[in-house]
């Protein structure tokens, strides 16, 4: 159940100094970071672009965590092979970009890898939920995918709530994870309390204000003893 799983911080490297990535990524380790979010826009899924194969390949480099590949392209299914390289990659896709969803996850699946399906904040749950027996995570977008940076949808929080109570009531094992303007602040706190057990952080941990340890265990602290309702 959600309110005994330890609650897992991904820092999400979208935020991090481009400049000096690899030592942001290895001070996120350093700090007790659980996953490594890596977001992969292509510019068409979303009106970005970001990460490609290379440099996804030099973070793996940086940390010895899991990467929490975050595939916001089109078509993914054609790129999975390529970002899914390390034993403990996780893939995540999103419903609205895969027109064969349960076709998608079955190739991560059958790799022997973890995978997600993340959902826009205008994107019913209904999108997953007959894929949710197959999956190791859902991530549920609290801010429309494609930039960093931005206010917390609240309005999200109740698909959490929807996915945390059908998934209980099925038994299935999938982890709910949230991401976009999670911070140290009410917001964490209100995600954990409504079923989150994965909580994405970007600018909440690479910031100018403080050191990304400082951040971490703020963040950390932030969410101590809350329990999901």
């Amino acid at each position: 159940m959600v309110s005994e799983a330890r609650i897992l911080i991904a820092p999400s490297v979208l935020a991090a100094d481009f400049a000096h990535l690899g030592q942001q990524v290895r001070d996120a380790t350093a700090a007790g970071a659980d996953l490594i979010h890596v977001d992969v826009m292509d510019g068409r899924f979303v009106p970005n672009l970001s990460f490609g194969e290379v440099v996804v390949d030099a973070i793996r480099q940086s940390t010895h965590l899991p990467l929490n590949i975050h595939l916001m392209i089109v078509e993914p299914e054609n790129l999975i092979p390529s970002f899914l390289k390390a034993p403990t990659d996780q893939i995540i896709v999103h419903a609205e970009a895969c027109p064969h969803l349960h076709r998608t996850v079955s190739r991560v699946k059958d790799q022997g890898k973890q995978v997600g399906v993340a959902i826009n904040p205008g994107t019913p749950v209904s999108a997953v939920e007959e894929v949710l027996p197959y999956l190791d995570f859902v991530l549920v977008m609290t801010v429309n995918p494609g930039f960093g940076g931005q206010r917390f949808i609240a309005k999200a929080l109740d698909k959490v709530r929807r996915l945390r109570r059908i998934i209980q009531e099925e038994g299935y094992s999938a982890r709910i994870e949230v991401d976009g303007g999670v911070k140290a602040d009410h917001t964490a706190q209100e995600s954990v309390r409504a079923g989150a057990s994965i909580l994405v952080a970007g600018t909440a941990i690479f910031n100018r204000e403080e050191p990304v340890l400082q951040a971490m265990e703020r963040l950390r602290a932030s969410i101590s003893g809350v329990r999901g309702e």
